[in-house]
């Protein structure tokens, strides 16, 4: 099945061709990952809760985890803490009615941008953790920008998460993201050095004893992700939020079947005493999902010409997705969703689907079809010409 659209200013249509994934896989084997789903909204702007929750279950279908509640979900930019709660709530129990892999973001969102006191900031922290927890689902201590405003050290930090950390029920995953996502958390961690930021949270996790699963590392710079991933203590996983570079994160190496080294799922062993890969927590995920998929169950099979065939076209998609202003990546991620009938429209949370111009979205779109994004070639076509339409009448 193939379907075409002209887009402006190109000589020659784009083609559209069915994708040669499968539709659905099981939860990989050799990495843990998470996608961070946006939520869908109507054309009042109001959240579709439908479509919000079958987008979760599209990625639970394809054996993602899903990291909820998030900077994707409009966290900060649209998405208040009234509404973050209902939907921790919602999709935590779709989850657990599938047996679903489900972990949500815990903040501080609920207190205007300015400073407070250490002690206000977490209890703002605290009431959004003991809601993810009733939920049943596993905490994401997300940064936080009343804490980014009022620390004034390192100590701080260490402070407000180690009182944290110590109501957490089980093992919590840590987020540090970095200011091309949100200039407003620029020295997180009590430094804009990354190798004095990378100490402190160093320290926070030897101390927590067991507490902290693993790190979200979200700075777009892979080799500053190596480096933290290779001093993490034993255990404590580095979940990639690298949108540029996940390809070869995620790929890791050197990596031989069997051998020496502390062996990973799926056959792999990692030489020098530390996993040579980062698992996954993206954004990314949720819009390149089925080859995403299907290049982590070549992982499983210690096919790493397969894994690089399925993941290879996606990282084009991505780093234009991601592309500055960066925090505005999400709007791409729904039109994807729109384009692939996971939701009835082309719609946002307070019209963010207007912070990416036309002319970045045709691009996506011409980019996705050659990377077999689009599950039904003509709806896509015809979603887009719709689109086109509206922009040239």
């Amino acid at each position: 099945m193939t379907a075409r659209v002209l887009l402006p200013g190109r000589a020659a249509p784009t083609v559209i061709t069915a994708p040669p994934w499968p539709a659905g896989q099981p939860p990989p084997r050799s990495r843990r990952a998470l996608a961070a789903p946006h939520v869908a909204a109507g054309p009042d702007g109001s959240i579709d809760w439908q479509a919000t929750l079958e987008f979760r279950n599209f990625l639970w279908d394809y054996g993602f985890g899903v990291a909820d509640a998030m900077d994707t979900a409009q966290r900060g930019a649209g998405l208040t803490w009234d509404l973050a709660r209902e939907l921790i709530r919602q999709s935590a129990a779709a989850a657990a009615g599938r047996g679903a892999l489900i972990a949500c973001g815990a903040g501080t969102d609920q207190l205007p941008d300015g400073t407070y006191p250490l002690a206000a900031i977490t209890r703002a922290y605290e009431e959004q953790l003991a809601v993810v927890q009733a939920a049943g689902a596993q905490v994401i201590l997300m940064a936080s920008r009343a804490l980014a405003a009022s620390a004034r050290s390192a100590r701080d930090y260490l402070e407000v998460y180690g009182s944290l950390l110590k109501q957490a029920d089980r093992p919590v995953i840590l987020h540090w993201l970095g200011e091309a996502f949100d200039p407003m958390l620029r020295g997180y961690w009590g430094s804009a050095d990354f190798a004095a930021a990378a100490d402190t949270v160093l320290g926070l996790i030897t101390a927590a004893d067991g507490r902290v699963d693993g790190i979200k590392l979200s700075v777009l710079d892979d080799g500053a992700e190596v480096s933290l991933r290779q001093r993490l203590p034993p255990g404590v996983r580095l979940y990639t939020g690298d949108d540029l570079h996940y390809d070869t994160l995620i790929k890791g190496g050197p990596a031989v079947p069997g051998g020496a080294g502390p062996h990973q799922p799926g056959g792999l062993a990692y030489p020098g005493g530390f996993p040579g890969y980062s698992d996954a927590l993206l954004g990314a995920f949720s819009a390149v999902t089925a080859p995403a998929a299907a290049a982590l169950a070549a992982l499983d099979r210690c096919d790493e010409d397969g894994y690089d065939a399925a993941i290879g076209p996606t990282m084009p998609v991505s780093r234009l997705l991601f592309e500055p202003p960066t925090m505005r990546y999400k709007a791409g991620i729904a039109f994807l969703a729109w384009l692939n009938g996971l939701q009835p429209h082309f719609a946002m949370l307070g019209g963010f689907q207007r912070q990416r111009p036309a002319s970045h979205l045709i691009a996506v779109f011409e980019q996705a079809a050659g990377a077999g994004l689009f599950r039904d070639p003509d709806l896509a076509a015809a979603r887009m010409t719709a689109y086109l339409a509206g922009l040239y009448p």
